[in-house]
């Protein structure tokens, strides 16, 4: 079954699903089995490790997988966007920051600019800069992001955009938010913590199991985790991660934890390299109530657009039209 929107006419794909560029999960590997799928696949640049990055570009040439970056980290590194664009995907995904200075070379160089954003404001200037298509991202999503929540900023960004696509992110982890979405007037979603739940997502097995395990009561906003990494994001932006031992004992002193960073950030870091995640932060929305199984990410996309279907058809119980 497939769901034709203005997003998938424009990505030219089967599916309006997107998988969400994350850091280092969304590797080549996970980014074309969504692409393979009928959905779109897009490569997490994130923070910007050039060796890294180059190696996922060269496993996915030819494919319709496009490049995801985070647009301050990608400012300090103008280089990043240049090995991309050599590539030439089919789009490039900004999230955060002023994408109008990078909007021309991307136009130039023949891709599509998608960006995501998380006020009506910041849809209005990434419209202004030219972009493509529209991620709403509600704060239900699993990392950074701001406090609108997505049921309410999606009807208002797709008013904003007048036409533009418009894809709805954060909390989306089913065929129910798809078919909500699009009740909303978005053409599409983009799943994040959905996807890194998934076979090929680059995750650990370790980390995917405790997204599996989680409710989103269990998850919080917080920039606990950006302290230990030594990386605290501009205001208003903090992370969504699964709640641990860490988050429990510092939640409320990140005045104190920044006076102890050097000593916790070395603790933080070798504890991610060991895969203990009592410390290390899993990334994940309040979407992990829907997420059940860990299968092959062509599943996740078919399943997806499945269920949505049934639903905009009518295959409910919930509901009756008189």
């Amino acid at each position: 079954m497939t769901l034709t929107t203005r997003i998938t006419e424009t990505l030219r794909i089967r599916h309006p699903v997107l998988l969400a560029p994350m850091d280092k999960v969304s590797d080549a590997r996970l980014a074309m089995a969504v692409t393979d799928a009928g959905g779109f696949g897009i490569i997490g640049g994130g923070y910007g490790d050039e060796t890294w990055l180059v190696a996922q570009l060269d496993a996915t040439a030819g494919a319709r997988v496009g490049v995801g970056f985070i647009t301050w980290s990608m400012a300090r590194q103008p280089r990043l966007l240049d090995i991309a664009l050599e590539r030439r995907p089919p789009a490039i995904f900004l999230s955060f920051g002023d994408v109008a200075p990078h909007a021309g070379k991307i136009r130039a160089a023949g891709a599509l600019l998608i960006c995501q954003v998380q006020t009506v404001r910041q849809a209005k200037d990434a419209l202004d800069a030219g972009a493509d298509m529209l991620v709403a991202q509600g704060a239900e999503a699993g990392g950074h992001g701001d406090a609108r929540g997505t049921f309410a900023l999606v009807p208002a960004v797709v008013d904003t955009a007048r036409g533009v696509p418009v894809a709805a992110a954060g909390g989306v982890a089913d065929g129910r938010g798809l078919a909500a979405a699009l009740m909303l007037g978005a053409d599409g979603v983009l799943l994040g913590s959905r996807f890194y739940a998934s076979q090929e997502a680059a995750g650990s097995m370790a980390a995917k199991e405790r997204i599996v395990a989680a409710s989103g009561d269990g998850t919080i906003r917080s920039i606990l985790f950006d302290i230990a990494r030594d990386n605290v994001w501009p205001a208003p932006y903090t992370g969504r991660v699964l709640a641990n031992a860490f988050s429990e004992r510092w939640r409320g002193r990140e005045a104190e934890l920044l006076q102890h960073r050097a000593a916790e950030g070395a603790r933080y870091d070798a504890a991610r390299a060991a895969g203990d995640f009592d410390t290390a932060a899993v990334i994940a929305g309040e979407g992990v109530d829907m997420i059940g199984d860990i299968p092959p990410a062509g599943a996740i996309v078919q399943r997806v657009v499945d269920e949505a279907a049934a639903l905009l058809a009518g295959e409910s119980n919930r509901y009756t039209l008189a």
